[in-house]
């Protein structure tokens, strides 16, 4: 797992459950605008597993950093947290730091006792089907 993923992991397992909210609602913020090439979600993928609209896209690039890429409404907060969460977490990764991060990601930054086991599921399938698409860009040879 990159370093400042773990940190933020570290950071949000340590906190109080009270704060762990705020610091939902800031990551919420974190998540950038989407470039004018991928608005109205053009090839971009859609995460059905999310009670809102969730729309994630992951590239490789010629030297072996993702670039990630997401879009969810501001109306859901905790959603967007996770997407801002992951944007600044793994920004500069390498594929393999990507593919490296653990599947209990949430469970292991304290949030199945912050939030409901559904808005979970959502962020695990975020991290699922971004692991996926770096795989399908080429990622395993990373």
């Amino acid at each position: 797992m990159p370093e400042k993923l773990a940190l933020i992991v570290d950071e949000f397992a340590s906190a109080p459950r009270d704060v762990v909210l705020e610091m939902l609602l800031e990551y919420s913020e974190a998540v950038r605008p989407l470039p004018p090439e991928l608005e109205g979600h053009a090839g971009m993928e859609q995460v059905p597993e999310c009670q809102t609209p969730f729309f994630l896209k992951a590239d490789v690039t010629p030297q072996g950093t993702v670039e990630l890429f997401f879009d969810c409404p501001p109306e859901a907060p905790t959603t967007r947290a996770f997407a801002g969460i992951l944007a600044e977490g793994l920004e500069g990764a390498t594929a393999e730091q990507v593919l490296g991060v653990p599947g209990d990601l949430y469970q292991r930054m304290g949030l199945a006792h912050a939030i409901s086991p559904l808005r979970v599921r959502g962020g695990t399938a975020i991290l699922q089907r971004l692991k996926r698409q770096v795989l399908d860009h080429g990622g395993a040879g990373q």
